[in-house]
């Protein structure tokens, strides 16, 4: 099994991917600002790194981008399949495009119109199947099988975590003394990337996980010890509606993180609105803040 160094290790080399990347243009190094509104509220300094204004309009591109272009040149693939309710869709769709490969995606039915239209218009094929987005990653790997695809998972992935984790990276290169780091968690690819880096680089900053008490999959699995199943999941945070998690980022997680907590949908609300009018930025999911003392 993976273990978190391995992470750190893959990500230092994802990191030169990225960057490479971001010379081109084709992949943002975006920017960490405090919030004078957010540190006045948290009584310290509080800094929000915004994924939200990298290509596709989310941290996902990053993992998508290391794993495909792996898959690419490594394997000679010529056809990548994933399952998403959007933001990973994006990503996969539109590194697929830089590389050269078809992609295939299964997105959930009730997934916005908008991530369905901007997955199609990075060139990926989009089929809807499933009420949620288990029953499209179910339909999405027997997919895969049958057309000879490989199946890049969306959170479960070490490629993928790998590439998520170049954003502990960066938080590392723009900030010093970091006291806490806050992840929101959906599979938990983002949070065991980000944790990967920054406690191997300092094993004293604190990882927090942030999940949706909607859908609480991680929150009862590293509470309970083992992997729970939740029956349904219902949140407005649509792109963390996940009913499992996986077992790479289950054992990364148990690892690392120092907490974890529950937040309903009101104050995940209340988030992306504080954050629209104090940041000027639209977050789907409050974007990961780094707290200073």
């Amino acid at each position: 099994m993976t273990t978190p160094r391995e992470i750190y290790e893959r990500s230092l080399e994802a990191l030169k991917v990225i960057k490479d990347a971001q010379a081109r243009g084709l992949i943002h190094r975006t920017p960490l600002i405090r919030s004078e509104t957010l540190s006045g509220i948290a009584g310290a300094n509080v800094w929000l790194k915004l994924e939200a204004l990298q290509k596709t309009g989310s941290f996902k591109v990053r993992g998508a981008y290391f794993a495909i272009n792996n898959i690419a040149n490594r394997l000679g693939a010529g056809h990548v399949v994933t399952a998403s309710a959007g933001n990973h869709a994006q990503g996969v769709a539109y590194s697929a495009s830089l590389v050269g490969i078809k992609a295939t995606v299964v997105m959930p039915q009730y997934t916005p119109w908008i991530k369905i239209a901007r997955t199609r218009k990075y060139g990926a094929d989009v089929i809807l199947h499933g009420e949620s987005y288990s029953e499209a990653e179910d339909y999405a790997t027997k997919l895969a099988k049958e057309l000879g695809a490989y199946y890049v998972h969306a959170y479960n992935d070490p490629d993928v975590i790998a590439g998520q984790g170049t954003i502990g990276f960066e938080i590392l290169e723009d900030l010093n003394n970091i006291d806490y780091v806050i992840v929101p968690i959906g599979g938990g690819g983002l949070i065991s990337g980000i944790a990967s880096v920054i406690k191997t680089v300092n094993s004293k900053v604190r990882v927090i996980g942030v999940q949706s008490e909607g859908a609480p999959g991680a929150y009862l699995s590293l509470k309970s010890g083992k992997i729970v199943t939740v029956e349904r999941v219902d949140t407005i945070a649509d792109g963390i509606a996940v009913k499992r998690i996986g077992d790479l980022t289950f054992k990364l997680m148990s690892e690392l993180l120092d907490d974890i907590v529950l937040v309903n949908d009101l104050e995940i609300a209340k988030a992306i609105l504080t954050i629209a009018e104090s940041v000027k930025v639209i977050a789907e999911a409050p974007a990961p803040p780094v707290w200073l003392p």
